[in-house]
């Protein structure tokens, strides 16, 4: 294909497009996933008690948890499934029925709400500040089941192409960086949004998350089945 750029002909590389594509639709997926905006009050309400020097050391902390967690499944889990003797197929299938259980949750904010008594549950049990980076807020508000399924998904659909799983990869890191910000300025950003700002946008984030993970159960089904 050429496009017409400054008088001069251009071509576009089709893989490169490809790549940009899935680099998209990966950050995407992981940023809905992640939720790092709905994650954000749970974690300020969590480390409120011990002051900025211990907000920011769990933030730091529960990201490289988290990261670490998800990249480990995303190398690991082809193998995993090989073991278990699970076609990709139906781990795609069974995916996007996870994912979609997990839209409908978001959409009608009781994902949040289990966020919120875990948090509360957890704080109630430990009056001391102890390390939260682990659990709950590494596992699983960050590393929950979706994101670390969703992370074997793409990984085990690019197997064999290093281009593709580092653009997941990226999309993927890109994700926890930004995660870790928003850790870093919860408070801040907590006010600025408000409430009724935070639970709109997480419903329309369900919305999409809905919407990609029909796509990916159908994917699945008509894979299996060799429906084309």
């Amino acid at each position: 294909m050429w496009l017409a750029f400054s008088g001069e002909k251009v071509h576009s590389d089709p893989m490169n497009a490809e790549l940009i594509s899935l680099f998209s639709a990966s950050f995407v997926t992981f940023f809905v996933l992640i939720d790092a905006l709905g994650v954000a009050p749970v974690f300020a309400g969590m480390t409120a008690p011990g002051g900025p020097d211990y907000a920011r050391r769990m933030a730091i902390k529960s990201v490289f948890v988290a990261t670490l967690i998800v990249f480990a499944f995303a190398f690991g889990g082809t193998w995993l499934l090989e073991k278990m003797h699970i076609s990709l197929d139906a781990f795609r299938a069974a995916g996007g029925a996870l994912l979609f259980l997990i839209a409908i949750d978001m959409v009608f904010e009781k994902r949040t709400e289990r966020r919120e008594q875990r948090a509360e549950e957890y704080m109630d049990e430990h009056e001391d500040l102890d390390d939260i980076s682990v659990f709950p807020l590494g596992i699983p508000m960050l590393a929950g089941p979706g994101t670390i399924a969703t992370a074997m998904l793409y990984m085990g659909n690019a197997e064999g192409n290093w281009m593709e799983q580092g653009a997941v990869l990226a999309a993927l890191g890109l994700n926890m960086l930004l995660t870790l910000i928003i850790f870093l300025i919860a408070g801040p950003l907590i006010r600025l949004m408000g409430d009724s700002v935070a639970g709109a946008l997480t419903r329309i984030l369900g919305v999409i998350l809905a919407a990609l993970s029909i796509q990916l159960l159908i994917d699945g089904i008509k894979g299996a089945f060799n429906l084309g």
